[in-house]
């Protein structure tokens, strides 16, 4: 008797209909159809209902331990090829007269061992952030979770004195896509809030580092950088720079009042800017050595050793 071919996907009705009842069985009910159970208690039993209906209730009944069994999402393709797999051999197994109780107990067993294989997703790492790399899949219900933490990560106090340069390292705890891009705003008036109907962009810092220099009252605010990838938002981080001190040593009232006349002309954006280390602060800086970075420091290792054989030569 020819063996079923493999589903791709849970229908879209089955799949609602398992998120409102959420059966014991609920993990057999996301990787199998019913055409397929039906057809293995056929195999078994034939098409008398009586026996039928008893090969299905014990069927389901077999596979009641993994109802709330939890998977890392990425790992749901393999767990579908594996009840494949379970289904093609209990149909091997009907074909030859065996006893379907000790081969559902069986394949139940074999599926428990086969999960415990999987690759367990990474626990959510607070305070925040959309962290993809920690979604759940859920046999209960045959749908998957994320972190039940808030995409705004709490506000970041940065001091600096007058006249020096602030720096913000827009850096989270836990692991990120490759692909990702990086957008700061600032809301000043030394306003700290996270309510972004506040800010406006500043479309001079790129990446996950920026900079001010020199460091103004005038900055005395609160920073924003989204991490976004595929248009999707992944995290907000906020720092609130405070900026303290005098004015600079000799700077006369009359200089004060210029500066304030010339803060009326218009400007297109507000004077941060992406960070360009030099090597000496590339490595004194934490959070400096992104992959950009290292790819550069290796680049210009390469190129002094080379320039060091020439000059031997």
């Amino acid at each position: 008797m020819a063996l079923l071919a493999p589903v791709s996907i849970v229908p879209s009705a089955l799949v609602a209909v398992v998120v409102i009842t959420a059966p014991a069985w609920a993990c057999l009910l996301c990787f199998t159809t019913y055409s397929e159970r039906l057809r293995i208690c056929q195999i078994f039993v034939g098409m008398e209902e009586p026996a039928l209906e008893k090969c299905e209730d014990a069927f389901t009944a077999t596979f009641k331990g993994l109802r709330d069994m939890e998977i890392n999402y990425d790992e749901r393709g393999r767990l579908h090829d594996i009840f494949t797999q379970m289904t093609h051999s209990l149909q091997e197994t009907a074909a030859a007269q065996n006893s379907y109780e000790e081969a559902f107990r069986a394949a139940a067993e074999a599926m428990k061992e086969d999960i415990a294989q999987l690759k367990e997703a990474p626990d959510c790492i607070p305070p925040c952030g959309r962290q993809e790399v920690s979604r759940r899949f859920r046999c209960r219900g045959c749908y998957s979770t994320l972190c039940n933490l808030p995409l705004d990560c709490p506000v970041q106090d940065v001091k600096v004195i007058r006249g020096d340069q602030a720096m913000f390292f827009c850096n989270v705890n836990f692991e990120l896509p490759k692909e990702i891009t990086y957008s700061w705003k600032f809301v000043g008036g030394g306003l700290r809030t996270q309510d972004q109907t506040y800010f406006r962009e500043l479309p001079e810092a790129r990446g996950n580092v920026a900079r001010i220099r020199p460091a103004q009252p005038k900055h005395r605010g609160t920073f924003s950088c989204e991490i976004v990838h595929e248009e999707r938002p992944l995290a907000r981080l906020y720092f609130f720079l405070n900026v303290t001190g005098p004015p600079p040593r000799g700077e006369t009232e009359l200089q004060v009042s210029f500066r304030e006349v010339v803060r009326w002309a218009p400007r297109e954006t507000e004077m941060i800017e992406p960070w360009r280390p030099s090597l000496g602060e590339l490595l004194a800086s934490p959070g400096a050595l992104t992959p950009s970075n290292l790819c550069l420091l290796a680049a210009s290792a390469a190129f002094l050793s080379a320039s060091l054989i020439l000059f031997g030569w």
